[in-house]
């Protein structure tokens, strides 16, 4: 009897070496009573539809669930595997690594145990802003980077050297927001801190100097919401919902009633329920909380959308429909409305308002008969749009593939960019555009003689090309 007691002792402290809770064993008076062995019957693991970017990485944990119903983490004799097509793994540890945008398999193993989980690897890019003849994206890892025109500073780099391909704005990884404008740059970080850089000339970059700044710049202390960067003057929103706007004001651009450059931001009249702020070559657009759209400064194309008057120094009231999304080009304006329908007004010589003709219109004019259009940006001569299903669609000039549609003739209307519909992210420029789709792929197409596209070889790309 005693041998037999030894024996079982034994075979419970090996069956508890392999992943399962074990046995008991007790005597008494002579009686030896043994607990049926409980086994590890499956694994799960979590997060049970985890996502990670390339470079990335995201720490996976294990659970055990046991023949006598109970469950526990698994802390030992787990190994981890991965078929590294998408992502590697360290096998005792659980850390995916993303490698390549994809689905990779990952296996959790104890003895003939296993458990398994998908993750999906998604690309690195979240925010796109295409500038004059620069562009500057956001990764998801939060850092910032720059390429293209760079002479005055406006890529961000410390240097005024341009640059063919995409490289890092500061060693700082908390950046949430970004506009870049003809020369200048602006950029909002988590905190709501507003940084300014590049080409200073009218104060556009509202440190309170004239001088050109080659790398971000703190803007006072205050907290912001929203930015726009124009051709050469700035708009923010605080907070508060209080519109601020600041740099070259010859043609009344920042609102404030004057036509004095100001070389920090200074407050438009008193209301604070503005939303979103946008800004074109010298005029300004911006929309409120209850969806009222507004505009002021140079109207000589009717880019302000309120008839033949030539300018208005403080912002007006644009109709009286509900819009809620806006976007200012160089000489013109566009917003979708409540319903999804597009509108735009102002010039039109390249046929940028998308309404089949080439004549400039001075007040909102409907694009086409859709009413599923879902976010808009406008170039120079240009301009980009998504509908609700994720399909892309240009329209404008066309000279240098700006529109992606693999050819260099102006549309004067609406034309979809290839088939995807999984576009997420998209920013017209100058004449080049960029584009992030929903995993996070940056795609970029258009003129790149100044290598504003960052895929270090300055030639033209007349469709969508992605940027790994």
């Amino acid at each position: 009897m005693k041998l037999l007691h030894v024996l079982g002792l034994a075979l419970t402290l090996f069956l508890s070496g392999c992943g399962g809770k074990g046995s008991t064993a007790s005597t008494s008076t002579g009686t030896t009573t043994t607990t049926p062995t409980v086994s590890l019957s499956s694994i799960t693991i979590a997060p049970a539809t985890p996502t990670v970017a390339i470079g990335s990485t995201i720490t996976l944990t294990a659970t055990g669930t046991y023949s006598d119903g109970t469950s526990a983490a698994i802390t030992k004799d787990l190994t981890w595997s991965s078929t590294n097509q998408f992502a590697t793994i360290t096998s005792t540890t659980g850390i995916v690594t993303g490698t390549a945008i994809g689905n990779e398999t990952i296996t959790a193993t104890v003895g003939k145990v296993i458990g398994t989980v998908k993750v999906q690897v998604q690309g690195q890019y979240a925010v796109v802003s295409a500038g004059g003849n620069h562009s500057l994206v956001i990764k998801t890892n939060t850092s910032l980077l720059g390429t293209g025109l760079n002479r005055n500073g406006q890529v961000g780099d410390l240097t005024n050297i341009d640059k063919a391909s995409f490289t890092s704005v500061s060693s700082a990884t908390t950046w949430s927001n970004i506009s870049a404008g003809e020369f200048h740059s602006l950029a909002l970080k988590a905190d709501g801190s507003l940084w300014a850089w590049g080409f200073n000339q009218n104060g556009q970059i509202g440190d309170g100097s004239f001088v050109d700044k080659n790398t971000p710049t703190k803007i006072g202390s205050d907290t912001w919401i929203a930015i726009a960067a124009g051709k050469s003057h700035s708009l923010g929103i605080k907070k508060d919902g209080s519109l601020w706007a600041w740099g070259r004001n010859f043609n009344y651009q920042l609102g404030d009633g004057t036509n004095i450059d100001r070389v920090s931001p200074v407050q438009i009249g008193s209301i604070k329920t503005w939303t979103s702020v946008s800004a074109g070559a010298s005029h300004s657009i911006a929309r409120r909380s209850d969806g009222s759209l507004w505009g002021w400064g140079d109207n000589g194309s009717g880019q302000l959308g309120i008839g033949p008057t030539l300018s208005a120094t403080a912002p007006i009231q644009i109709g009286s429909a509900t819009w809620v999304a806006i976007a200012a080009g160089a000489s013109f304006s566009a917003a979708i409305r409540s319903d999804g329908a597009l509108f735009s007004w102002g010039a039109n010589e390249s046929g940028q308002l998308g309404i089949d003709a080439f004549s400039d219109r001075l007040n909102p004019s409907q694009v086409g008969t859709a009413s599923n259009w879902a976010s808009i940006t406008a170039g120079n001569k240009h301009m980009l749009a998504l509908k609700t299903d994720g399909s892309l669609w240009s329209w404008g000039a066309n000279n240098d593939g700006q529109l992606g549609l693999n050819s260099t003739s102006t549309a004067a209307s609406p034309l979809q960019i290839g088939s995807d519909k999984d576009w997420k992210n998209i920013s017209a420029g100058g004449a080049h555009s960029l584009a992030i789709k929903a995993n996070g792929s940056l795609w970029v197409w258009g003129r790149n003689i100044d290598g504003q596209l960052g895929d270090g070889k300055k030639i033209n790309l007349l469709i969508p090309t992605n940027l790994p």
